[in-house]
């Protein structure tokens, strides 16, 4: 075969060869809008700011360390666990709507049973906080740094980091109804299929526990297991430092694949349709089909997120290194 023929025959091959690739593999990383948690002078509301700026927030400015994130159905709350606050976004506008003195190192949040519930770190307390006005109605010791926290629609669960422990706390009082062994530095809850499922970070496993705390099973993950989601069949874990998502299979725990995804997998959500995958070490966001795995879209944030919510139309994502929090509309 001639040369000139080789080369048509080589890139006809490398043609066929790309097509078969993922989409996603080709695709450009999408923007999100990027909103500063702080207050504007300007009086313009932080998104409206954001957008008039090109989404840009200095690098230069001091960051609170927002890591968390939850939605209320009107706000999403932010802690900022270096000023040891939680903040108030209304999503409608992206505007400030008030900042709340909590615990020390707030790390952990959650809306249940009309309350936003914050797990303080370095305090080992979780607070339930009313979001009408951000008092906090009640303050609750668990075990050493709390760092996680689920809803089984009665009890409020949290995983205590250091102490490698669940608490369960009644949601109507605060009264602790149990705490109970798990894997080491339990990070991320979630509640499925009348048990609670727990990824132990430093184990490298997943422990499903009941409704009253039976261990029912520890199921192997990947790399530094860090966030869970329920997509309504499997439990998805992400591994921090494999970069990857486990699928696994809700009724008995069997590992059906295990995905790549970005750098530093970390908080996870359901929209009901698709998984949205925080990727801290890359700074994005990896939209992720529940059917394949596959990587749908990848849409890059701020500096250093862990976490992410959904509130019914929009994701939401605090930017830890960059004071900040990113938003985009789901597609």
């Amino acid at each position: 075969m001639s040369i000139s023929g080789t080369r048509v025959l080589t890139s006809v091959v490398f043609l066929t060869v790309a097509a078969l690739l993922p989409s996603v593999s080709r695709a450009q990383t999408q923007p999100m809008t990027e909103i500063p948690l702080s207050s504007n002078p300007s009086g313009m509301s932080a998104m409206t700011a954001a957008v008039a700026e090109g989404t840009a927030v200095g690098s230069e400015a001091r960051t609170a360390g927002p890591e968390a994130i939850a939605f209320d159905g009107t706000y999403v709350w932010v802690a900022t666990q270096f000023n040891d606050t939680v903040t108030r976004v209304r999503v409608n506008d992206g505007a400030l709507a008030g900042s709340f003195a909590v615990g020390k190192r707030p790390v952990a949040l959650l809306y249940a049973g009309a309350y936003l519930w914050v797990a303080n770190l370095l305090s080992d307390n979780v607070m339930k906080i009313n979001p009408a006005n951000g008092a906090i109605v009640g303050t609750y010791n668990v075990g050493d740094g709390p760092g996680g926290l689920a809803y089984d629609g009665t009890n409020i669960w949290v995983a205590n980091r250091n102490s490698n422990d669940i608490t369960k706390l009644r949601a109507s009082t605060g009264a602790t109804m149990g705490t109970f062994a798990v894997g080491k530095r339990p990070v991320g809850l979630a509640y499925f299929g009348s048990s609670v499922w727990v990824a132990n970070n430093f184990s490298n496993t997943v422990t499903r526990v009941s409704a009253n705390g039976a261990l029912l099973g520890t199921y192997k993950v990947g790399k530094g297991p860090f966030g869970i989601a329920s997509d309504g069949v499997n439990i998805w874990v992400t591994n921090y430092f494999g970069k990857t998502v486990t699928k696994l299979r809700a009724s008995d725990g069997l590992a059906l694949d295990t995905y790549p995804v970005g750098d530093g997998a970390a908080g996870i959500v359901f929209d009901g349709v698709n998984l949205w995958i925080v990727n801290n070490g890359d700074n994005t966001v990896s939209k992720v089909s529940p059917g394949n795995g596959s990587i749908l879209v990848t849409y890059g944030t701020g500096k250093g997120p862990f976490s992410l919510a959904y509130d019914g139309s929009r994701i939401w994502v605090p930017n830890f290194g960059s004071n900040s929090i990113s938003m985009t509309a789901v597609q």
